[in-house]
């Protein structure tokens, strides 16, 4: 068996903004997976998930504008913006089309794709998302970025693991929840902000109707961020999706149960 292999490339979108992604690959794949992270996460938020899909998928990751290595301009940002940004990554890396997935915000990006690049799109995979948070996100997400500006990304990690993370996981995984607190104080306030505000416009239910590609819809049982509830919509209104509850996990279901995650999304099925 051929080993994946990770390599990092930048591109540069229509406004000129750089992104940095990254792509695991064995050189042998017939298939290609795009993933887009959580909010505050990067790219290698992946890297579990792609290793365990294996040598047969192409997976490209990026860091989100405003995130990571990733240039992080003035917003405000869209999810019809971070949409355009991973068309102009696929345009760099030459792949012409991809199954899109995502996690939490990236699913919301992944759903926004999907809509905006249809032809591009031969399957989905939503993973810990919705299309829209409700009635008072545009104030909840607001509250929630302005925390960022007034007290320190370092003042939000104690309800950051709580809600990422399931009470047995932090307990036996410290190491990895470490690493994705690390992830998240190293974001930039005001980036994190215009996130947050994006994340509270974004209202793509009615985009659902229109996905007809096969889509693979998972959540964590434990998730309040984006409870199962969200995830019930979603599969309710996307034809012929699929949903899977995962026992026992909350919100970042690629750092807590990634193998899950991979078998998921190996599951859609592109012929």
């Amino acid at each position: 068996m051929n080993e994946m292999k990770k390599t990092e490339h930048f591109a540069r979108t229509s406004d000129g903004t750089k992104i940095r992604y990254l792509i695991w690959s064995a050189g042998t794949a017939t298939k290609k997976l795009v993933l887009v992270h959580s909010l505050a996460m990067t790219a290698d938020f992946w890297d579990a998930t792609a290793k365990a899909i294996g040598p047969d998928v192409d997976v490209l990751a990026i860091d989100c504008r405003g995130h990571g290595l990733s240039d992080k301009p003035q917003g405000p940002y869209s999810v019809e913006l971070f949409a355009s940004d991973l068309a102009s990554v696929l345009d760099n890396a030459g792949w012409d089309t991809a199954i899109i997935g995502g996690a939490s915000m990236g699913g919301c990006v992944a759903i926004t794709f999907a809509n905006m690049y249809a032809e591009r799109t031969v399957g989905l995979g939503l993973i810990d998302t919705t299309a829209w948070y409700g009635e008072t996100s545009i104030e909840d997400w607001e509250e929630r970025g302005q925390k960022a500006i007034t007290t320190g990304m370092n003042a939000m990690t104690g309800f950051q693991k709580t809600r990422w993370f399931s009470d047995n996981f932090r307990a036996e995984n410290k190491n990895i929840v470490e690493h994705a607190v690390e992830v998240f104080v190293a974001n930039d306030p005001n980036a994190y902000l215009e996130t947050c505000r994006m994340l509270g416009r974004c209202n793509q239910s009615n985009a659902l109707k229109d996905i007809s590609v096969p889509c693979e819809i998972v959540v964590g049982e434990e998730d309040y961020a984006t409870p199962v509830a969200m995830a019930e919509s979603m599969h309710q209104a996307i034809v012929g999706s699929n949903l899977t509850v995962i026992p026992k996990a909350r919100h970042l279901t690629p750092l807590e149960v990634p193998k899950t995650i991979a078998r998921i999304l190996l599951e859609i099925d592109i012929g």
